[in-house]
């Protein structure tokens, strides 16, 4: 009684066949890199450079942050007498 109906063939047909092919997809491969000593030793620079960049920024942030703290501390004994 509470079953339902169900249709006789509820998807429509597929209106896209793919036919197969006789051969296979050619598949490209990756470009070859070539890699001189040059090349090697310009990313080896830039990296160095970047990296003393970096650390030259760190030490300036830590520098502030120390001179900034002692100031605030300087300022505040003064507050206090």
């Amino acid at each position: 009684m509470f079953l339902p109906k169900y249709p006789d063939n509820p998807t429509p047909p597929p209106t896209h066949t793919h036919a197969p092919t006789d051969r296979a997809p050619a598949r490209r491969g990756l470009p070859s890199v070539s890699l001189d000593q040059k090349t090697v030793v310009a990313v080896l620079v830039g990296g160095v450079v970047l990296t003393a960049l970096l650390a030259a920024v760190a030490i300036t942030a830590i520098s502030v942050a120390v001179a900034a703290v002692v100031l605030r501390s300087l300022l505040r004994d003064q507050h206090r007498r």
